[in-house]
């Protein structure tokens, strides 16, 4: 796996990057995902800084898309960005955790969670039961959630580290989020009722058009690429789903 922003980018960026890579090649039947080949490795420019993004991508029996994505801005910015989105007859919430690194080396963002898809907006009872079970968090930085967050579940967690040591727990804590989703995924079975795979199909949809709605992530592309990139970059590379 190509990993050469990797290397220059935010220590704890790397780790979770290296992280998330092993925990799917341990776990999952991980296999090659058709990316546009103008949308692998893309280079841009934002106020006179060079703009970088990196994106991996893979499919399993159970996941129709793992994401990660790569990017950094210059030497003052670097980002870590990755969703796991499930088949739509995989009844799975979907993994997603998100690293903003700014200047002076602090990580100004970090947010991690398993996002049920159901119209009761509640995870599966094996996955509340799992998650509960988990030891307590002590950050001393929580961060709000903004007005579209509604799609993240009761477990999200959002902070700003504060100390070496809160980046490693919230590297740990992604880690364990990570084991616990893909070893219930591949014990799941695929659906059988038409219904109940129109249910998913909305959720996940729900869940991207929501994300689509994040005006930062667009506001930094729009003026590296234009809107009409950034349009397509947002619908076909971060957050598409399969229309129900």
């Amino acid at each position: 796996m190509n990993a050469s922003l990797r290397t220059q980018q935010h220590s704890l960026i790397r780790r979770l990057a290296d992280a998330i890579e092993e925990t799917w090649q341990h776990y999952l039947d991980l296999s090659p995902y058709s990316v546009p080949d103008d949308l692998g490795y893309i280079e841009g420019n934002l106020e006179g800084e060079r703009l970088t993004i990196e994106n991996h991508c893979y499919q399993t029996p159970q996941f129709r898309k793992l994401h990660l994505e790569l990017a950094q801005v210059g030497k003052g910015l670097d980002i870590l960005h990755c969703v796991m989105f499930p088949k739509p007859d995989y009844a799975l919430p979907i993994f997603g955790t998100d690293l903003v690194g700014g200047r002076g080396g602090m990580i100004s963002a970090a947010i991690a969670d398993l996002s049920p898809v159901s119209s009761d907006r509640r995870l599966p009872l094996h996955y509340q039961q799992a998650l509960n079970e988990l030891p307590s968090l002590d950050f001393s930085q929580r961060r709000t959630l903004p007005p579209w967050g509604d799609i993240f579940s009761d477990f999200c967690l959002f902070i700003r580290p504060a100390t070496p040591e809160e980046e490693t727990q919230f590297l740990h804590h992604v880690q364990t989020l990570l084991q616990i989703h893909c070893q219930i995924a591949i014990t799941e079975a695929p659906l059988t009722s038409h219904l109940d795979l129109m249910r998913v199909l909305a959720g996940q949809q729900n869940y991207c058009t929501k994300q689509q709605q994040n005006d930062k992530t667009r506001r930094v592309l729009e003026q590296s690429f234009g809107s009409e990139w950034t349009e397509r970059y947002m619908t076909t590379m971060l957050f598409d789903y399969v229309a129900v």
